[in-house]
């Protein structure tokens, strides 16, 4: 029986390089990226998404990685449109979801 390491990296240390790259954890970290600006309208703790058919941007807060439901969303954004664009995360899913989905998060 063979073992392969897989060189892919974890789905936890992935996400974590785009919510720092997206957030204002980045600017805290000393994250620099060439000419790229963190947004002035994301607050502390919180990073952009864009969902939907229009790609409505949306700021959610960064407790929402440790949900679930919400890592099945990125999962399924990084088989549909990767994490290596200039764009922030893209969430393929209608806003009615995802609202409903963020909604019951913050019940939670």
């Amino acid at each position: 029986m063979v073992i392969r390491k897989s060189n892919k990296q974890s789905h936890s240390a992935i996400f974590k390089q785009i919510i720092i790259r997206c957030s204002s954890l980045g600017m805290k970290q000393g994250y620099d990226d060439g000419d790229y600006q963190l947004p002035i309208d994301v607050p502390k703790g919180h990073f952009a998404v864009y969902v939907g058919e229009n790609r409505t941007r949306y700021i959610v807060p960064i407790s929402f990685l440790s949900h679930p439901e919400f890592q099945c969303l990125l999962r399924q954004s990084e088989e549909e449109f990767g994490f290596d664009h200039g764009m922030g995360i893209t969430i393929p899913c209608e806003e009615v979801v995802f609202r409903s989905l963020t909604n019951s998060i913050l019940r939670y």
